[in-house]
């Protein structure tokens, strides 16, 4: 492995020589230091590259201590996947003489995320710059020499655009055997497809991948800010060994086809660990695959990201300086709960506090905190998660959603003995969470004084900020975002389209939220099983704003518009008499 190493120390702002480094982490002894040094007199390799090769580090090792002492973000490559434009911004031969490869392109930002062995190889930089135009933006990531090198060997010479895939795979034979083997399976094409298909889906920033068979072809689905959008048709010949490599690599039963079944993918992609959770299903046309991205940069934002406004970021702190009781985050399917509750969880956690969770299954790995997923085989149920996590003496648990009476009986049991909880439900609104908690069996007096507040939320897409087109708004407009009283012009904005946005208009997307926090009232109102709308107008006394209000902000500041809105939530009610 080529680090910086003690004959470098010059050119590098180390702190430390590399084998004091690990002889203070405790990765090496000083007989094997004193061996690797008299090793160093003999060979012209870097010290790192020589602990390595005598079996006493790893290269994760070696590669995180230097990480440390240089203050350079490190990447673990083992699981390593390139696309087809970040190899032909780095030739073959440049990528082996510096022993460098390119993660990720960004081509809206002409931005390269670059590993290297030694990444203040100013020379190195600076070539892959002149070979590019000179404007090009380089993030150097420091990475290790075998793991680069393997990759380099691995991934040139073949094609990894998904047209040449195709073409690849169309003029020759599919070989099941090679399919499964695990030695140089990255020569078989229908291996580069499948990893061409999941860098793509990253990069386009999609959310789901959907594989469906139909009679006579594969339909490709991606679903990119909550929308589905039909990205390739292949031949149904190719569906079949599809199969086979998507089930070896979530490790699924790959005899199994008849049933039901679940996997996970765990790869690094666009110079970052992606996880995909894996879901099969049986049917008419063959077995139907749905891919959920979980990228852990998008998963865990801090909670002043989230798009609230000034109100509703008080609001949500001012809840959570309660020390006991519960707080509900509700929405339908991609609604961005879990986002919102990674946030707040984020945001409390802090080394005095502890933690836990019990989620179906664990999406995003989090320091500190003791993660747990719902087994149904050993009868870990959500019930039985929370009565087994309430002995692990916990401040704050998390349960991933809270669907039947046990569930919502022991989150509220744990929430009355002094610990705080959040939990997902699926209703329409913020209100609408109180009738689901009775529905589902839990008494209104228990529901008073330990629900602490409910967190409704929808996602709307971004107005893409190179092509929307301003308008004004007429009168309907004005009545449906709630100012037909004032007179002068307003202006909002609709889509349009253009390459940044590949033709849809719009690019991103934002939470629109509505915060409910119970208070005494409220509390009253709930224990006599008082109606929606009589909660509704109690709440809107003390300043509650409904999700329409959020919304309709988000398309007089641009951010949206009125048509996206109106797919998300009801403004119907705005044009009633």
């Amino acid at each position: 492995m080529s680090e910086v190493i003690e004959q470098r120390a010059s050119a590098a702002p180390a702190k430390k020589r590399l084998g004091a480094l690990l002889l203070d982490r405790g990765a090496i002894t000083e007989d094997q230091l004193r061996i690797g040094l008299l090793e160093l007199k003999n060979s012209n390799k870097p010290l790192g590259a020589i602990l390595i090769e005598l079996g006493f580090v790893t290269d994760s090792i070696v590669r995180d201590a230097l990480s440390e002492n240089t203050g350079q973000r490190s990447v673990d490559l083992s699981n390593a996947v390139l696309d087809a434009t970040s190899t032909r911004i780095v030739p073959q031969d440049i990528a082996r003489r510096y022993t460098i490869l390119p993660l990720s392109y960004d081509k809206a930002e002409n931005h390269l995320t670059l590993a290297m062995a030694d990444t203040f190889n100013i020379v190195a930089l600076d070539q892959v710059r002149a070979l590019n135009g000179g404007d090009l933006r380089i993030t150097p990531v420091l990475g290790s020499e075998t793991q680069i090198i393997r990759i380099i060997e691995q991934y040139y010479g073949f094609e990894l655009s998904i047209d040449g895939i195709l073409q690849e795979i169309e003029t020759g034979e599919l070989d099941f055997d090679s399919l499964q083997a695990g030695n140089d399976e990255y020569s078989h094409p229908m291996v580069r497809l499948i990893n061409a298909l999941l860098a793509d889906a990253v990069q386009r920033e999609s959310s789901d991948i959907h594989f469906e068979p139909e009679e006579a072809f594969l339909r490709i689905r991606y679903r990119i800010d909550g929308v589905l959008r039909q990205v390739r048709s292949l031949h149904k010949s190719y569906w079949p060994a599809m199969v086979v490599r998507l089930k070896v690599i979530s490790n699924m039963n790959i005899a199994e086809s008849r049933a039901p079944q679940d996997g996970r993918i765990s790869i690094s992609l666009v110079g970052r660990q992606i996880d995909f959770r894996v879901a099969a299903q049986p049917t008419t046309h063959g077995e139907n695959f749905v891919l959920r991205v979980l990228d852990r940069q998008k998963g865990i934002v801090k909670m002043e990201k989230l798009g609230l406004s000034d109100d509703n970021l008080n609001l949500l702190r001012l809840m959570l300086a309660r020390p006991e009781g519960i707080i509900l985050v509700t929405g339908p399917t991609g609604s961005g709960k879990t986002t919102t509750l990674y946030s707040v969880l984020n945001n409390i956690n802090t080394e005095g506090v502890n933690i836990m969770t019990m989620e179906d299954p664990v999406e995003y790995p989090m320091a500190m905190i003791r993660q747990s997923s719902v087994n149904e085989s050993v009868k870990m149920g959500f019930g039985e998660g929370i009565r087994s996590m309430m002995r692990q003496d916990p401040d704050v648990i998390l349960v991933g959603e809270i669907r039947d009476h046990i569930t919502a009986e022991m989150a509220f049991r744990a929430a009355m003995t002094g610990h705080q909880v959040f939990s997902t439900l699926h209703t329409n609104s913020a209100i609408g969470a109180i009738p689901r908690l009775l529905d589902i069996g839990i008494l209104p007096d228990v529901i008073a004084g330990n629900l602490i507040g409910v967190v409704a939320q929808r996602l709307v897409r971004k107005l893409c900020p190179h092509c929307k087109q301003a308008t004004i708004a007429g009168d309907l407009e004005k009545k449906l975002l709630g100012i037909e009283e004032r007179t002068e012009e307003v202006r909002i904005f609709n889509p349009v389209g253009c390459d940044a946005c590949e033709h849809q208009g719009y690019k991103g997307r934002n939470s629109v939220i509505e915060i409910l926090k119970i208070n005494g009232e409220m509390d009253d109102l709930i224990a006599r099983r008082a109606g929606m709308r009589e909660m509704l107008i109690t709440a809107k006394a003390y300043g509650f704003q409904p999700l329409a209000n959020d919304a309709c902000r988000r398309v007089l500041d641009g951010t949206t518009s009125l048509e996206e809105i109106s797919r998300v939530v009801d403004l119907t009610d705005r044009l009633g008499g």
